[in-house]
């Protein structure tokens, strides 16, 4: 009995091996991670919603992740 691994390829041909890709961003140093955090509970004294927060927070990571301070990135998606 044949060995089914899901994959559905034309009978005598081999799946092509997976290649591992390298992530494209870096992850938040410790000092970037603390200064969000701090930036963030300032917000949340504020009138945003959660919903608001959480896509404000997704933004201000992308562009840190890039190297923007905190104030760069809270500047440059136009915040007060």
């Amino acid at each position: 009995m044949p060995k089914h691994s899901g994959y559905s390829a034309q009978p005598g041909t081999e799946p092509k091996p997976r290649v591992q890709v390298a992530s494209k961003t870096k992850a938040l140093s410790d000092e970037q991670k603390e200064d969000l955090k701090k930036h963030m509970e300032k917000l949340k004294e504020g009138d945003m919603s959660a919903s608001e927060l959480k896509s404000h927070r997704m933004k201000m990571m992308v562009r840190m992740r890039k190297g923007m301070s905190v104030k760069e990135a809270h500047k440059d998606i136009g915040g007060k």
